[in-house]
């Protein structure tokens, strides 16, 4: 066992878009359910190995409920969440919910989506071929096609789009100028979307919000606070989450792989399996605790070791995504992979609902980024790329890239 005392506080600030803290290795090998000291001065277990973060992902008797309550142990820079939200509720609750929501993300319904996901990234596309280069990823890719997605999936009005995106980004972003600028926009935000709940009511689309408005189970359906909650969810993840994911995983193809990048280039239909290794490869939250921590709600063994009733419990599942014993040479990105069982969209009940979609978006991006810019590269030193400070994920402020000439149009027809 670990000291309580560390010399470092937990979370550990080692991390990069290419992989999590080195410490995470060193307590894999030596105590791989080790206690200890927040920066909030709280103690609490950290797991790091992949078959323990999946054992406790999936244990009942972990709450996450119980992290809304008044008083409980927390950690500075680690995502925090309301009790009505869908990640924050335990058992039958929790079921009542998701079985509600569910029913918006079958695979018929998010593969249905496909034709507009790839038109989305071919306008931008275009746009950025007109542009011509140097660009910035973040502002004309990285960012614009998954909350357009999010945008249409909500029902967003093309008239309003811009408002909803400007507060959007405002939301899911931290200003250290202006700390108090996320709330200002989640307020506006927040009037938008009940605002566009109640036209909804009144006159139902073709998109996921009517969906869930008419969503039923037996009599049972989702209250006014529940829909505004869920749009929420999926204004953060389906948006920021996704737009770092995009863009910190190209990054790591054209600065740290350019050999893979050119295997995607000269054969496409290795872009599914590379998908799947940036996933788990490249390390998405900036302070490796987004793994939404639990507390014990009774005594439990976990990996061997003891956890009380009432301790708080995390889960690096990007260091999970490097365990040698799941993952041949885990440190190494390998697009050729037999296996890749990583759990970079979570584990057991709590699992994300969008994992698809997520995979689809990243999947169409580096498609047309390969098809019809072979020769990306970046257009400034690598020293000079600045990242948001006290973001949760891994986020370039800017992604400025060039190329050469654009070999072929959207529609893959020679230019």
């Amino acid at each position: 066992m670990l000291p309580l005392e560390l010399d470092e506080e937990f979370p550990f600030t080692g991390s990069s878009y290419r992989g999590p803290d080195p410490k995470y290795a060193e307590l894999r090998a030596e105590c791989p359910v080790a206690k200890v000291r927040t920066n909030t001065g709280t103690p609490t277990w950290v797991i790091t190995k992949y078959e323990d973060v999946r054992a406790g992902l999936a244990d009942p008797r972990l709450s996450r409920a119980l992290t809304c309550v008044e008083g409980a142990p927390q950690v500075g820079g680690a995502m925090t969440t309301t009790p009505e939200m869908i990640i924050s509720l335990d058992g039958s609750e929790h079921s009542r919910l998701r079985k509600l929501v569910m029913g918006a993300f079958t695979v018929r319904k998010v593969e249905a989506m496909r034709a507009g996901v790839q038109k989305v990234c071919d306008e931008l596309l275009d746009a950025v071929e007109l542009r011509g280069g140097p660009v910035d990823l973040v502002e004309a890719l990285c960012v614009p096609l998954p909350l357009t997605i999010i945008g249409d999936l909500l029902g967003v009005p093309t008239e309003d789009l811009k408002i909803f995106e400007t507060d959007a980004r405002a939301f899911a972003t931290f200003d250290e100028n202006d700390p108090e600028a996320p709330m200002r926009a989640f307020g506006r935000l927040a009037g938008y979307v009940m605002g566009l709940i109640a036209q909804k009511r009144e006159k139902p689309g073709q998109d996921m919000l009517s969906d869930l408005i008419s969503a039923r189970d037996n009599d049972d359906k989702l209250s006014e606070q529940e829909l505004v909650t869920f749009a929420f969810t999926l204004i953060g993840a389906g948006f920021d989450t996704a737009a770092n994911q995009i863009s910190n995983s190209v990054l790591a193809l054209l600065h740290d792989h350019p050999d893979t990048w050119q295997r995607l280039v000269a054969d496409p239909a290795l872009i599914p399996a590379a998908v799947e290794e940036l996933l788990r490869h490249v390390n998405l939250f900036a302070t490796d605790t987004t793994g939404f921590h639990r507390i014990a709600a009774e005594d439990l063994e976990l990996g061997g070791q003891k956890i009380s009733a009432g301790d708080a419990v995390f889960f690096v599942l990007s260091s999970a995504n490097r365990d040698a014993d799941v993952f041949e040479n885990p440190d190494v990105l390998d697009i050729d992979r037999a296996a890749n069982p990583h759990i970079a969209f979570g584990h057991g009940v709590h699992y994300c609902l969008g994992k698809q979609l997520g995979r689809m978006e990243m999947a169409i991006a580096i498609e047309g980024l390969t098809r019809r810019f072979p020769d990306l590269r970046l257009a400034v030193p690598y020293e000079d790329l600045r990242w948001h400070q006290g973001e949760i994920n891994h986020s370039l402020v800017t992604f400025p890239v060039t190329w050469g000439q654009p070999v072929s149009d959207h529609s893959g027809r020679e230019s």
